[in-house]
């Protein structure tokens, strides 16, 4: 019996035709996560970060758990399996010994990360002694060989699927280098032969096996025992493959709370190059103000939300006007009258696409020209077949001759100049770190510049300058506190994190929710540093002499009239805001009813902002009276 033969109830995402599905399956991957469970990876231990001993065995859980978390969120239809080797018991489709595969045992397909596999995986650790054991799997004297028994069943349960259309991978973690140290003679050959036979035909198959070593804290794990012939590693690949390895552990370790989603489209548009040749792009926008929720206003009595509707009176005969009032341009002693349908064509001055005008050296474009979050652009082929080719050899040439672009945005209601700035791709170990793409910066209009002026006490002195020593100062300071290769995709969204974190937490039924390290928030650990102390203290020196005393200086009566006002002004509405019953007033919903110069009483009594609209306003209070 089906429950939904007509495919009612089918999620678009899962329908064969659809775009999203072919994609997803196009990048759907496939893991296997092989972990050594000998006794030595009980008995070795190294330290955690907070400064406790953690066995080698503890890491790699957490870090195949770590990896689940991120997986249910950000790719949830990949497909997963966990198998222990060197166990005592045996559990597997191909009944061979010394493996044990955790979530699928009892049949040859993965599984797709859930909270339940999550919540059975996180209490592993307390039965595993009790429930599965551990053991050598490859000892002196037997033919059993645990890993190449390991290998085989990886190899069985990522047969679905073909290499073309899916990532297939093995995730090795284990602390023996040579897994046949104890065996000599002409069993450890061929043992040896097997094993890598085996490798080699799970490689030919399109499956990547991937090494993740945990080293002893005094003795590094030597890769060129064994391993370097299992997963293909040679001359330079093998010199750097441990400090990468190590920083794939780490990425694993740490990218819970760095969650990368796909980024959404906000709108397709058209660049025109040149003589009629367009390509077509899509626009993302990465960065986005966070705004609070809008205020609906219920009925006191219904307790649904009120409509508001906004009517024209004649002032001369007190009737009702059924049309909008039309607006007026005075031209030559007449009155133009104009409706708001032609004052929206009006204002429509272009189709909205980019048009390219030329090229400047990237000198050109200053700090202070982004004044607002660019939007990133990307190229896309579903409407203009070619836009891709086009676009990749137009970025290569603007990054090879350091240049940007100069094109107008014919926006409807904002129409200006903005400057596509050219970003080549940016990997490291932990995967791709910036897209390829082009920035689109808006550029301000002459308006906008505004020139600095110098504004001294005596206008008879000449503009102080900065002595060498203080440049020299000032130089070493920023030094020191300078942040290398720093880029916004290396931090993560506290409120977005606190989320998921609350989400996991809910569906993993735990008590308490996981706690979210703010990577925004300065590091005063690192100021701290004797280096930046000692170079904020030289600045401070080479500035204000030996004898200067900031707080005496601050309360000298030197303030500017500005901030004088300022002080006046909170004064006073600490005094206003007194006046009032706040909490009161939150409660009985008389908010609304008071004027914003009065709402901004208490915001200022507070040290609270005071921009934006009326319901803003309200909102921040109700939010500071924890209401």
């Amino acid at each position: 019996m089906e429950l939904d033969p007509d495919d009612i109830f089918k999620d678009d995402e899962d329908n064969p035709d659809s775009e999203f599905y072919q994609q997803r399956e196009s990048s759907k991957e496939f893991v296997v996560y092989l972990v050594d469970a000998s006794p030595k990876m009980f008995s070795s231990t190294c330290p955690s970060e907070d400064g406790k001993e953690e066995t080698h065995f503890h890491i790699a859980i957490s870090c195949i758990a770590q990896s689940l978390k991120t997986q249910i969120i950000n790719r949830s239809y990949d497909e997963v399996a966990i198998c222990f080797f060197n166990t005592r018991e045996k559990k597997n489709l191909q009944d061979l010994n010394a493996a044990f595969v955790f979530n699928v045992a009892e049949r040859e397909y993965l599984d797709r990360p859930t909270a339940r596999l999550i919540k059975d995986f996180d209490c592993i650790e307390e039965s595993f002694m009790k429930d599965i054991g551990s053991q050598y799997g490859i000892v002196s004297g037997s033919r059993e060989n645990s890993l190449y028994n390991a290998l085989w069943i990886a190899q069985a349960l990522l047969r679905k699927g073909s290499a073309k259309t899916a990532d297939k991978r093995i995730l090795l973690f284990t602390n023996e280098d040579d897994p046949f140290g104890s065996i000599k003679g002409v069993a450890k050959a061929d043992m040896t032969r097997t094993t890598l036979q085996r490798a080699k035909d799970a490689q030919d198959l399109g499956i990547s096996i991937e090494l993740l070593p945990l080293s002893q804290p005094d003795e590094e794990f030597n890769v060129s025992l064994f391993y370097s012939d299992l997963i293909g590693l040679e001359g330079d690949e093998l010199a750097q493959f441990m400090p990468s390895a190590g920083q794939k552990l780490q990425d694993m370790k740490d990218q819970l709370r760095k969650r990368m989603f796909t980024k959404r489209i906000v709108r397709r548009i058209t660049l025109s190059i040149a003589n009629g040749l367009s390509i077509e792009l899509n626009t993302y926008a990465l960065i986005r103000p966070t705004m609070p929720g809008a205020i609906t206003w219920l009925d006191s009595v219904t307790n649904r939300p009120l409509k508001t509707e906004r009517s024209f009176i004649c002032a001369d005969t007190g009737a009702l006007m059924q049309e909008p009032a039309k607006r007026y341009q005075p031209y030559k002693n007449d009155n133009i009258m104009l409706s708001v349908e032609e004052l929206s064509e009006i204002k429509r001055v272009s189709t909205g696409h980019l048009h390219l005008l030329g090229f400047k050296p990237l000198s050109c474009l200053k700090d202070y020209h982004n004044m607002r979050p660019s939007t990133f652009i990307f190229p896309s082929d579903k409407e203009v077949i070619g836009s891709t080719c086009i676009f990749i050899a137009l970025l290569r040439s603007m990054v090879r001759l350091k240049r940007f672009a100069v094109a107008f945005y014919g926006s409807s209601s904002h129409p200006q100049l903005v400057a596509l700035v050219a970003q080549d791709e940016i990997i490291s170990a932990g995967g791709q770190v910036e897209p390829p793409g082009m920035h689109m910066i808006y550029l301000p209009y002459s308006d906008d510049v505004r020139h600095v002026e110098e504004i001294h006490s005596n206008t008879n002195a000449g503009a102080p300058r900065a002595t060498d020593d203080q440049i020299y100062r000032a130089a070493s300071l920023i030094k020191r506190i300078d942040l290398k290769d720093f880029s916004v995709f290396q931090f993560a969204n506290p409120g977005l994190q606190r989320h998921y974190a609350i989400l996991q937490a809910l569906a993993l039924d735990e008590d308490d929710i996981p706690e979210i390290n703010d990577e925004t928030l300065p590091d005063e650990e690192g100021m701290a540093r004797p280096g930046v102390v000692k170079a904020v203290e030289e600045f401070k020196l080479s500035v204000y002499g030996d004898n200067y005393d900031e707080e005496s200086d601050m309360g000298n009566g030197k303030a500017s009239d500005a901030s004088k006002k300022r002080k006046t002004a909170a004064e006073n509405a600490v005094k206003e805001s007194a006046n009032y019953n706040w909490p009161d007033l939150a409660d009985n919903g008389q908010l609304k009813d008071l004027t914003v110069t009065e709402l901004k009483y208490y915001l200022t009594a507070n040290n609270l902002p005071v921009t934006g609209k009326k319901e803003v306003l309200i909102s921040r209070i109700l939010t500071h009276l924890g209401k």
